[in-house]
């Protein structure tokens, strides 16, 4: 999985990185800090992995992980070549998702690039040179396929699309909310054109400590950027950067004590994975044995052969059948011989619907 980080200068949005990645990407209190974009790969926490690795005393734990970029902060005409945002756009066009790092805090010592702390018209910022961006791409396509739609009857179809969606995109719409409808090669196209607009977004709102412990129920700022995000369906999760960043530092017997102090359940880090996951739809199959355990992300609704296919293409092509048992059963059992014996192993076929917590030795002959 990989996430893109966008936001304006000063909102937060390095030190989010930072805290989630421990990269050490650089952190100012002025516009522009950021002037390359940073990568950073960050582990998905999973207990089911070390009790399973426990259980199986394997030599080698290996997790889910997520690559994070972290592009500049993004002002007024950055597709137009304002700052140095734009420049970096294009990184953040192979992501998966888009966290958005919204500034939900007032702090005199911190400047704001426009004068003020207000959310919506931050994020109406970013949505725009978003669009602007996406429309370079779409004006580039249009001009391209024009040229032979006279002459081309699925041309002239992708043409109608190009057009309408371009309308969409100039009446200040993302492309989030076009509606494709069920035309096979409308929803080809329209995923070919891979626009910044049209992926899930998760809203990081950025708060002060005080309102941590609430979840932000008493933050203004918040509350506008919950009603905005239920428009569009995009997550949200509250976070304090500053004090991610603290807990970066410490040790996971430190973490949760510092948690607990401050009345959390979990870190921001936890949220961004689990938010990320929903809006993606992902879960996560396991494999456990003496060499190795490991987590293996996928799609909700994946079969069987498909999932083995994640582990090596041979498995799917050449996938017989699956033995698949739920992490917990296995765990209580203390072995798979046992779960076996209770009748908790099923040998499952190509239709079988993979489910989170599945723990799966896949039969296979190439």
């Amino acid at each position: 999985m990989k996430l893109g980080i966008v936001g304006l200068p000063n909102v937060g949005k390095s030190t989010l990185f930072n805290s989630l990645t421990k990269a050490g990407a650089e952190s100012a209190n002025y516009p522009f800090c950021t002037i390359d974009p940073n990568i950073g790969i960050v582990t998905v926490p999973d207990e089911r992995l070390r009790l399973l690795g426990d259980l199986y005393h394997s030599k080698k734990v290996t997790p889910a992980v997520i690559e994070f970029v972290d592009i500049a902060g993004l002002v007024k005409g950055a597709s137009k070549g304002e700052g140095l945002g734009n420049q970096f756009l294009s990184n953040i066009r192979e992501v998966d998702a888009i966290v958005h790092v919204v500034r939900c805090f007032e702090d005199t010592n911190v400047i704001h690039v426009d004068g003020s702390v207000d959310p919506l018209r931050d994020i109406e910022t970013i949505n725009l040179e978003l669009i602007f961006s996406d429309l370079e791409i779409l004006e580039r396509r249009i001009a391209k396929v024009a040229k032979g739609a006279r002459m081309d009857k699925t041309l002239a179809k992708e043409l109608k699309l190009l057009e309408r969606l371009k309308a969409h995109l100039e009446n200040g719409e993302l492309a989030l909310t076009f509606e494709v409808g069920d035309d096979e090669d409308e929803n080809l196209w329209f995923k070919g054109y891979n626009l910044l607009t049209a992926k899930p977004v998760i809203f990081a709102a950025n708060v002060g400590e005080d309102d941590l412990a609430d979840d932000g129920a008493g933050n203004t700022g918040v509350a506008a950027v919950r009603d905005f995000a239920a428009k569009t369906g995009s997550e949200v999760f509250v976070i304090c950067a500053q004090i991610e960043q603290e807990i970066a530092e410490l040790d996971e017997e430190e973490k949760a004590m510092f948690l607990e102090d401050l009345g959390l359940k979990e870190s921001g880090l936890e949220k961004l994975i689990r938010a990320s996951y929903r809006i993606l739809g992902l879960q996560s199959f396991l494999t456990a044995g003496e060499d190795e355990t490991r987590a293996w992300t996928i799609k909700i609704g994946t079969k069987a052969p498909q999932a083995a296919g994640k582990i090596h293409t041979d498995f799917e092509r050449g996938f017989i059948k699956a033995e698949v048992v739920h992490y917990k059963d296995l765990l209580e059992q203390g072995s798979l011989a046992a779960a076996r014996e209770k009748g908790l192993v099923g040998m499952e076929g190509k239709d079988y619907v993979v489910k989170d917590g599945d723990v799966i030795l896949f039969r296979f002959n190439v």
